[in-house]
């Protein structure tokens, strides 16, 4: 069953179908011509993959992050960014940067974090003379921090996959996400160093005052998400709606550059947007799930056994073999998919799962960034009228930077570990 599901797959791959119909009709076919199980299991795994409290927390966060794109967050966290870098070499570099940060701690989306900052960066920066490429390349890999700074949406797929808190997996994913932030601030000062990219206007104290005063709101609800969840207030799904409602209140009386004809427009792609990674999700828990009954993770056990032969070897391996899947499996997929299978490894090391958890989602955001899917990528390439390779170019060397941060984050736990004690 399991080859003529790996058969399928590679087969609809290459017809380009998308992803989730791939493995939704390479799971059935292999449920209806390679096994003797009733065909209905396949309709049951699908709405037994979606039957969780907790995944309403996907589609409440994704519209959080959409209220927030389009109710002046953006323009604001943008303005307290500048106020902080002020006239340093490379200051918009540095401020698309830091103002990705804070929207990641918004709206836990790589691609909405690339769309709302660099929508308004990109331009911005090539004004000011940097080179289109770099600018466009920057916002992609920027972009990624957005799955990793809390509140994410991989990590909540990820926390109820492995049966690990989503609390604390959010904890988990903070220091990384500002290790990789400002790993890419330092290339960036020296790019621009090197390129003679200036800085902005001059900060001071009381600008950085003014700027907090009229932001303060939008920098309170990640402190607000988390601070719920790990105050025992209430539960991840609880935290996106009341982040719903925060963002709602926040853009439309306090803001007021939301409209009630502006809703429209956010539940639809909110929608489609949370459809698409709910589709994903139920197809891959099918083959969670055929995996799991051909004995996957037990045949793999034994092929890597011989070579793992500690916890650092296997991790060594398995950061591998994630940093390649990753270039071609949407990351909810990869999470629903691999964590099974990988679970009984870790076990056997007794290697933390939250740890690891952050391990995955920054391994797998590192595929955002590389071909065929590449999502962030293509969402960067509508920013400027620029070809795909030119990207690509640019994109490398950020790249690398992003792989040095994954090696430490990979073998000095406490980098994870340090705010959970």
């Amino acid at each position: 069953m399991s080859a003529t599901l790996f058969v399928s797959m590679l087969t609809l791959l290459a017809l380009n179908v998308p992803l989730a119909i791939v493995i939704a009709f390479a799971s059935i076919i292999a449920i209806l011509f390679a096994s003797d199980v009733p065909s209905f299991v396949a309709v049951q795994r699908i709405f037994t993959g979606l039957d969780s409290f907790t995944i309403m927390a996907i589609p409440f966060f994704v519209i959080a992050g959409k209220i927030m794109e389009k109710g002046g967050i953006s323009q604001r966290l943008i303005g307290l960014a500048a106020s902080i870098v002020g006239s340093t070499t490379g200051g918009l570099a540095i401020i698309a940067i830091l103002a990705s940060m804070f929207f990641a701690a918004i709206s836990g989306s790589a691609p909405a974090t690339v769309i709302a900052i660099g929508s308004l960066m990109v331009p911005a920066m090539v004004k000011a003379g940097y080179e289109k490429g770099f600018s466009i390349a920057l916002m992609a890999t920027a972009g990624t921090i957005g799955v990793i700074l809390p509140p994410s949406i991989p990590f909540i797929t990820y926390g109820i996959t492995a049966n690990v808190s989503i609390g604390d997996l959010f904890i988990a994913g903070v220091i990384p996400g500002i290790l990789i932030g400002i790993s890419l601030m330092i290339y960036s000062y020296f790019y621009s160093k090197k390129h003679g990219y200036r800085g902005g206007e001059k900060t001071s104290f009381s600008r950085f005052i003014k700027q907090l005063k009229v932001s303060i709101l939008g920098v309170l609800m990640p402190v607000i998400i988390l601070g719920g969840i790990y105050g025992g207030i209430f539960t991840p799904t609880e935290s996106g709606a009341i982040a719903c409602v925060y963002g709602l209140i926040v853009s439309f009386f306090v803001y007021k550059e939301l409209k009630l004809s502006d809703l429209k427009g956010i539940f639809v792609e909110s929608g489609y947007i949370s459809a698409m990674i709910l589709l994903i999700m139920a197809a891959a828990n099918i083959m969670s799930w055929i995996l799991t009954a051909e004995q996957v993770p037990n045949k793999v056990a034994e092929i890597v056994g011989p070579y793992a032969t500690n916890g650092i070897m296997l991790l060594i391996i398995i950061n591998i073999v994630l940093l390649i899947l990753g270039t071609f499996l949407e990351l909810n997929a990869a999470i629903i998919i691999l964590v099974p299978i990988l679970l009984p490894l870790l076990a056997q090391f007794d290697i933390n799962l939250v740890h690891f958890g952050v391990i995955m989602i920054v391994n797998l955001a590192i595929g955002l960034l590389t071909p065929p899917l590449g999502v962030n990528l293509f969402v960067a390439k509508t920013l400027g009228d620029i070809s795909f390779n030119m990207i690509l170019r640019r994109v490398v060397p950020l790249l690398v930077v992003v792989l040095i941060d994954l090696i430490l984050i990979t073998f000095i736990p406490k980098i994870s570990m340090f705010l959970l004690g």
